[in-house]
């Protein structure tokens, strides 16, 4: 999903897709499991001064993390067709450049950090173990897309401890889950690539399961639903969160029955679709608190 951005100075335009936020939807897989950790935390509605923070926070973190992966793959990228337009890849952006606007996005973001409490803060620094390792994965392991869960569901933590100040026990099973559901829809957006990804010996889930995929992802969502299930039940959730949660399992089966590996724009279109999977939780979560 790729939106038109506002009319900018030429100067900032490139800094603007290297930050991708022309395709929104990284944003909204960073953003939705911090969501799901704070309406599971909260006893009604979930705080919605956390929620606009953690709002801000996917945005700049997220910019930050395509900012590192970017110089990184910079050789790589121009290689591929789907990414030898991206800044770095096509000279738009020098290395440089590059660097001072990553350290800017990372100052930005430790000013959102710092309102939260001590231990959220702690949780965030942490986190940039994950942010700086993960580009580095695709070259050293067959399971990029499980490292990525690792780190794109760090929020699944945080948004408790925001909260509370602390790691409550839902919060093991729903950072599992979104591990599970990363590794989903993660090795979906692989098969764009895997075709260049092979010239260019990089590795993937994608890569490792062939024409064998359905299954493995398929078994990826059941666990991410039965994990999910399992925080409900954690949390004490009442019977709404279930119901919708089986709705989030059907809506799943159906994008999933509706997936073809070898059509880039339909696995870009099946990968899309997890921001609706993902806002169909955090409904299951809120309704849970009530019913």
């Amino acid at each position: 999903m790729r939106l038109s951005l506002p009319k900018l100075p030429a100067f900032a335009e490139p800094y603007a897709r290297l930050m991708r936020l022309d395709r929104p939807i990284g944003t909204w897989l960073l953003l939705l499991p911090c969501w799901w950790s704070v309406a599971l935390a909260s006893p009604k509605i979930p705080d919605m001064g956390l929620m606009f923070l953690f709002g801000i926070g996917a945005v700049v973190m997220r910019g930050a993390g395509c900012v590192v992966n970017d110089i990184y793959d910079r050789k790589l990228d121009a290689q591929v067709e789907r990414t030898r337009d991206r800044p770095l890849a096509s000279g738009a952006i020098k290395l440089w450049q590059a660097v001072v606007f990553l350290k800017v996005l990372l100052l930005v973001g430790l000013g959102v950090l710092m309102l939260f409490n001590h231990f959220t803060i702690g949780m965030g620094l942490s986190s940039l173990l994950l942010v700086f390792a993960y580009p580095a994965m695709k070259r050293i392991t067959w399971w990029p897309q499980l490292f990525l869960g690792f780190t794109f569901n760090w929020g699944a933590l945080m948004g408790w401890s925001a909260v509370t100040g602390f790691i409550g026990l839902p919060t093991i099973p729903l950072y599992i889950a979104g591990v599970f559901w990363t590794l989903g829809y993660d090795t979906i957006y692989a098969y764009q690539d895997i075709a260049d990804d092979e010239r260019a010996g990089v590795k993937s889930t994608a890569r490792l399961f062939g024409d064998n995929a359905l299954p493995w992802v398929a078994l990826f969502y059941a666990l991410a639903i039965i994990w999910l299930a399992i925080a409900g039940l954690a949390a004490g959730l009442g019977k709404g969160f279930y119901d919708v949660l089986l709705g989030a399992a059907v809506f799943a089966a159906v994008q999933l029955t509706l997936w073809r590996v070898k059509d880039r724009e339909n696995c870009l279109k099946r990968f899309n679709a997890n921001r609706d999977f993902g806002l169909i939780v955090l409904a299951a979560i809120i309704l849970g608190k009530f019913l």
